[in-house]
C-alpha cells in the first residue's frame, strides 16, 4: 500500500501535535502538514498535496465547514474527514453536505482513526460508530406495540443500526 499523506486542520496546537504522534504510529500514514484554520489550510494546499485532511469544524478565521466546501470543489481528489468534538446531527449534516466523506469524534481511538483513513482511501465513507449510536438513541422512535413490520423489515432496521458502512449493508441484503 502506498503512503497516505494527511494534513491536520485544527486550531488547538496540543491536539494537532498529539494527533500527529498517533498518526506517526501508523505505517501507511504520513502527516505532511498542519494548519490552525481553514484559510491557513487553503494556503498550504497551494504547495502541499494531500490524500486526506482531518478537519476540525470550529476554527477561527475560516471554519472547517467553509474550508471543506472550498476544498472539495477546488481539489476533488482530496478526501475530508471531519474530526470534531461536536456530536450534534446538524454538524454532521453540514459537513457531509459540504463534501466531507467521513465524520469522527475527537474521542475516537487509534484503531478507528486508522480504519476511517483506510476505508476513505478505498472509496468508502466512514462515520464514527459512537456518533451513529448516539444519534440513533436520540432520533429513532421508541418501539411501540402499534407498529407492525415484517421480519425482513426488522432485519433491515437492525442492519442499519448495527452497521453504517453502506457497502457492507448492501452485501448483507443480497
Amino acid at each position: 500500500m502506498e503512503i497516505i499523506s494527511v494534513i491536520i486542520a485544527d486550531d488547538h496546537v496540543i491536539f494537532r501535535k498529539g494527533l500527529r504522534a498517533i498518526l506517526n504510529e501508523i505505517a501507511e500514514v504520513k502527516v505532511v502538514a498542519e494548519a490552525s484554520n481553514g484559510q491557513e489550510l487553503l494556503n498550504t494546499l497551494k504547495t502541499q498535496q494531500a490524500d486526506i485532511i482531518l478537519m476540525d469544524i470550529k476554527m477561527p478565521v475560516m471554519d472547517g465547514l467553509e474550508a471543506t466546501e472550498l476544498i472539495t470543489k477546488k481539489y476533488p481528489n482530496i478526501n475530508v474527514i471531519a474530526l470534531t468534538m461536536h456530536e450534534e446531527i446538524g454538524y454532521f449534516n453540514k459537513m457531509i453536505d459540504a463534501g466531507a466523506v467521513g465524520f469522527l469524534l475527537k474521542k475516537t481511538n487509534k484503531d478507528e482513526l486508522e480504519r476511517a483513513i483506510t476505508m476513505v482511501m478505498e472509496g468508502d465513507n466512514y462515520f464514527s460508530q459512537e456518533f451513529i449510536t448516539s444519534i440513533n438513541k436520540h432520533t429513532l422512535p421508541k418501539k411501540t406495540s402499534n407498529i407492525s413490520i415484517s421480519e425482513r423489515e426488522q432485519e433491515v432496521l437492525e442492519l442499519i443500526c448495527k452497521d453504517t458502512q453502506m457497502q457492507r449493508f448492501r452485501k448483507c441484503l443480497v
